[in-house]
Formats: C-alpha cells, structure tokens, sequence
C-alpha cells in the first residue's frame, strides 16, 4: 500500500488474482494494495477477507488481511 488511510482495520476488501507463469498474486480492489507471489499450492480458496493490521514500515505500509478459507469461491 503505498499511503496511509486507504484500508483501515476491520474493513471486508476483496482481492482479485492474477497468473504469472509459475505464481500468483492478489490485488485488493480496487488496486490499492499488492501482495507478494505465491505458488499454486498457496492459492486462495476465498477473494473476501477483512483487514486484521495496518503497519507502517521504512518501505511503506503492509496490510495483513485473514482470508477464511473453509468460505466456497
């Protein structure tokens, strides 16, 4: 996330995934915040989760959202 107050704790955001040629990565929506890339063993099963943190780092803001996987795409 590149500045503060565009997530806030407790907030339901949805992600949307996208393919590289041997990941994945998550955006929210809308394109407020990227994730890292994961493989295809770590793909979400749910595109909603809530915001649990909001950290504020040297590199920037990292947004922890909890995902409840048991939900059916």
């Amino acid at each position: 996330m590149e500045r503060k107050g565009l997530l806030v704790e407790g907030q339901e955001v949805q992600v949307t995934e996208s393919a590289l040629p041997s990941s994945y990565y998550y955006t929210i929506t809308p394109a407020v915040a990227m994730s890292k890339n994961y493989q295809a063993y770590e793909r979400l099963k749910s595109q909603k989760g809530i915001v649990r943190e909001v950290k504020e780092t040297p590199r920037g803001f990292y947004t922890v959202v909890e995902f409840d996987e048991d939900e059916p795409v």
